[in-house]
């Protein structure tokens, strides 16, 4: 073995290389990707993650953290609550409104920034490093800046090359390693938000309850999550739509009462959801998050998801990372799928069923969802927005027959 290749095989730097060779790269501080470096770096690797701004950084979402999302958390990891949902409203475009209400907590609230820099701190606790304001332009698995066939080369927008034996793309839908793994995307859908600062007087109305609005545009609805002296609203609905959309939340805004208030913050964000048959990795890449295209369809929620697959791509990151030659590094990659379809996959599969319903009969969802208090009588341990309205709809069919 040359001189050079011991070094890399040790992990220490290469004369005329990008320093060390790292165990894991993971691109994307979002949390996706801070989840997959955090279990990564506690499997005692040397991981990098790269994040093209700075934390902490505004994200358009609701910030509704659900069982699932809790139970992904890293070990220890106290969630920045700004509000404990106990109680939902629920109207069909403005109309037929009724609010339904859990014994237990159903999810919680938080604001993105202070979510996603809480992670990446957990994630450096861990032993990562973290290097933010670095942009990726694209990554290579042959050529001049390969050394061998174990590495993989990260090149950064600066010129310079981070090399390493497992990556990890946990940077959005948009991003490079999605396009360069192939993800397909299949459902696009537009969301728009505004961040409502609102007097004393209306937060405490809103306290502890969220309102969901069933949409005029099929697959459409609309959300408002209380965060403090700050209504997070918002509506969602199929791309193509966006005059459509737009008139949507402007209607609900001013259906709400909260037209007079300026929004601190107005925004768009594209959610996408991969088809069935495309790739979660590609050689010693793998991708998570929205990246590969992972959340789910009906509700369009991706926190979950981001911090599920998340961890697992770490997990993988970290097999895929010490393996020895092309076909290990593949079955260990393919492990890796089989794991995210087998959980992750089968919840999109449900949610795609749901959506499909719901654009077709928006009241029958209504009906059964406000119709069925036993569907209200769970905690956030195990609930999310889809379990419930699976719940109310095999109750009413059970009433029927």
């Amino acid at each position: 073995m040359s001189s050079d290749n011991a070094a890399r095989e040790a992990g220490r730097d290469v004369p005329g290389e990008s320093g060390p060779v790292w165990d894991v790269v993971v691109v994307g501080a979002g949390p996706a990707g801070a989840s997959a470096a955090h279990a990564a770096a506690v499997a005692g690797r040397r991981v990098l993650l790269l994040e093209k701004a700075e934390l902490p950084r505004y994200k358009t979402c609701g910030g509704g953290i659900i069982g699932p999302s809790r139970d992904a958390l890293p070990p220890g990891f106290e969630l920045p609550l700004r509000d404990r949902v106990h109680a939902v409203t629920f109207s069909l475009n403005g109309k037929l409104t009724r609010t339904r209400r859990s014994r237990g907590m159903l999810f919680g609230l938080i604001n993105r920034p202070e979510f996603d820099a809480g992670l990446v701190e957990a994630a450096k606790a861990a032993g990562a490093e973290v290097r933010t304001g670095v942009t990726v332009s694209r990554v290579e698995q042959h050529g001049p800046a390969v050394p061998d066939r174990r590495t993989v080369a990260v090149v950064l927008g600066d010129g310079s090359t981070v090399l390493a034996r497992a990556v990890v793309g946990a940077d959005g839908s948009a991003g490079r390693i999605g396009a360069h793994v192939g993800v397909k995307l299949e459902q696009v859908d537009l969301g728009l938000e505004a961040e409502i600062p609102v007097p004393p007087t209306v937060a405490e109305d809103w306290a502890g309850r969220v309102h969901l609005d069933w949409g005029p545009i099929p697959g459409s609805y609309g959300w408002v999550f209380p965060k403090g002296d700050t209504l997070t609203v918002g509506v969602i609905s199929a791309r193509g739509e966006g005059a459509a959309t737009k008139r949507y939340l402007d209607d609900f805004i001013a259906r709400l009462g909260l037209a007079g208030f300026e929004p601190s913050i107005s925004s768009g964000h594209l959610t996408r959801c991969r088809s069935d048959d495309s790739p979660l990795s590609r050689g010693r890449v793998i991708v998570c998050g929205d990246a590969a295209g992972l959340l789910e369809p009906w509700t369009r929620e991706g926190i979950s998801f981001a911090l599920r697959s998340g961890r697992l791509a770490g997990e993988w990151a970290v097999r895929i990372a010490e393996a020895q030659d092309a076909v290990d590094a593949r079955r260990q990659a393919l492990n890796y799928a089989f794991a995210i379809k087998a959980g992750l996959g089968v919840e999109m599969g449900v949610g795609r069923r749901m959506l499909t319903l719901f654009e077709r009969r928006p009241g029958l969802i209504h009906a059964a969802v406000t119709g069925f208090r036993p569907a209200w009588t769970t905690s956030w341990t195990t609930t999310t927005l889809g379990w419930v309205m699976r719940a109310a709809l095999r109750a009413s069919r059970r009433v029927r027959s």
